[in-house]
């Protein structure tokens, strides 16, 4: 398999393993109370930082993940800041990244990789991942992306229409569209469907709705051909007769009809298209063939590569970058945003794949329009998914009208969105805002800086059951106590204090002891466990290692 090679590789390339877990911390205050308030996420925080922390909990299952990064230009001044030991990385941190830059595509891709890496991890094995991109980066992604999530994953890279004015300065093209590439996580199901264009918009609708069908016999089945009646648009047609088996030879019907006409598949795929359910449409007694691919549940078939050709009518239609920045100004009553995209794109992308209970990530989070898409999507089709948000607060510069808004960072534009739909469509639905606390790793507490007993419980309670811990107050030091849930109660027995934590571990005289009192389930992260795999059992104890197992869930 063909590899990229950038500067920087070597050093990127495993850069998600040393990347420290932080705790995400709930911030009460810019929270929004509702249904789903702890699934649904909003993350201040480094992307890369937030992935990581949020692998205890998601690994494998996020069903569909929607990334706009950088396009890297050369005009978005990105600045590169992930933090490595590698003396060249060491040189790029901090610094714009320009159009002059001659290692802007380096730095892209060094950006790009760890964060890929564990965008893989997080995804679900039947999920989609999709990232919009243009033509400045695109070819250096895809083979990115056929090292990471491996080239027979690949599934289409999607042509999308993205202005209706595109610009007239270049005399050698004019841009006007961007491209949306999508990975599958395993390539074992490739008969994963991508449920897109909506029935009703077929351009191959059904031309007879009386009993006038001709079985077609086929050796593996039948084909049920749909014969106009004589109402097909102007003309009148004669139905037509088939007299034998119908069977394809390079791209033409073999066995004879009475009227023959030209049929360009092939016989396997023919078959293929049978097995699924795909229907065959004679429209005229010249037995010209079109086809209806059976529908989903929800009425969907397979989209084309062109997204804005998807659907045949204004209402149904992906909008454009004018549009998305309408949609926007319309919720806020100003311009506070460049580039937005249009939620109509990201209805799409996330039906193509979702059912009614998936979490859907957006990492690259922008202005908010992934959940927008989720929470209207929901509405439509009285789903229940959740979305996941992460954004950096980022500086807006002054002279953009958002500052009249009110708004300085776009990471507050991305909060107060979500907000404004909710209320807007009176639906009730929450969020929790989440900030990175304590860095927390097993490299940390093996050189000695240790997080607080509250601190490292915190992220225990995270890590053991999946959720934010929202009472505090139940965490006992003194018993080593950190909370309950769902009839399972969770023990850390731990000291901020390197020499004393090298002595901990679970005995035999605190097993009886806590036994006592509680003889239900129990996880206990200790240091070292003095019992063996009778006792444990006996105590009902699930013992979990720290800090070399730190971050195994149980």
């Amino acid at each position: 398999m063909a590899t990229i090679n950038f500067k920087g590789k070597n050093s990127v390339w495993n850069h998600h393993l040393s990347v420290p877990y932080q705790i995400l911390e709930k911030d009460k205050k810019l929270s929004v109370n509702g249904k789903n308030e702890d699934e649904n996420l909003i993350i201040e925080a480094d992307n890369l930082i937030a992935l990581k922390s949020l692998l205890p909990k998601y690994q494998g299952k996020i069903k569909c993940i929607y990334i706009d990064p950088p396009y890297n230009t050369g005009n978005e001044n990105w600045v590169f800041n992930d933090k490595s030991n590698s003396p060249l990385i060491k040189n790029w941190i901090g610094k714009t990244v320009g159009a002059d830059d001659l290692t802007r595509h380096d730095k892209w891709l060094c950006m790009m990789t760890p964060r890929l890496k564990l965008l893989y991890e997080l995804l679900d094995e039947n999920g989609l991942i999709f990232i919009s991109i243009d033509d400045n980066e695109l070819h250096h992604l895809k083979m990115l992306m056929n090292e990471i999530f491996v080239e027979n994953n690949f599934v289409e890279n999607f042509i999308w229409n993205n202005t209706s004015t595109p610009p007239s300065l270049s005399k050698k093209s004019r841009k006007n569209v961007e491209y949306v590439l999508c990975y599958e996580k395993n390539s074992k199901l490739r008969d994963l469907k991508l449920y897109g264009r909506e029935s009703g918009n077929s351009d191959a609708p059904l031309i007879n709705k009386g009993n006038n069908l001709v079985n077609l016999t086929f050796k593996k089945g039948i084909i049920n051909f749909r014969i106009p009646d004589g109402n097909y648009k102007k003309g009148t047609h004669k139905a037509c007769v088939v007299l034998n088996d119908f069977i394809v030879k390079t791209g033409v019907n073999d066995t004879e009809v009475k009227l023959k006409g030209e049929f360009k598949w092939t016989q396997k795929n023919l078959d293929d298209e049978i097995k699924s359910g795909t229907t065959f449409l004679v429209k005229s007694d010249k037995f010209a063939i079109r086809y209806e691919r059976k529908k989903d549940n929800n009425g969907y078939i397979t989209p084309d590569k062109y997204i804005d050709e998807i659907y045949l009518n204004k209402k149904a239609g992906v909008g454009t970058n004018e549009e998305a920045k309408k949609e926007l100004n319309k919720l806020f009553g100003d311009n506070i945003f460049d580039y937005p995209k249009p939620v109509s794109l990201i209805h799409f992308l996330i039906r193509t794949i979702t059912n009614k209970n998936d979490v859907i990530l957006d990492s690259f989070a922008g202005s908010g329009t992934t959940a927008q898409a989720v929470l209207e999507l929901n509405k439509k089709d009285k789903g229940d998914r959740k979305f996941i948000l992460v954004q950096l607060p980022e500086k807006i510069e002054k002279d953009k009208p958002a500052y009249k808004a009110g708004f300085r960072y776009i990471h507050e534009i991305t909060r107060e969105r979500v907000k404004r739909v909710i209320k807007r469509d009176k639906i009730d639905v929450g969020f929790s805002y989440m900030k990175l606390g304590s860095q927390i790793d097993a490299d940390s507490i093996l050189t000695g800086k240790l997080p607080t007993y509250r601190e490292f419980a915190k992220y225990v309670y995270y890590l053991a059951t999946g959720k934010t811990m929202d009472n505090e107050k139940s965490i006992n030091e003194k018993d080593y106590f950190v909370g309950k849930i769902n009839g399972e109660t969770v023990y850390l027995i731990y000291e901020k204090d390197k020499e004393k934590l090298k002595n901990l571990a679970i005995t035999l005289e605190w097993a009886e002891k806590i036994n006592r009192k509680n003889s239900g389930k129990k996880i206990v992260y200790a240091p070292a466990c003095f019992l063996d795999e009778e006792y444990l059992e006996k105590f009902n104890i699930d013992f979990v290692s720290i800090p070399y197992n730190l971050f195994e869930k149980k």
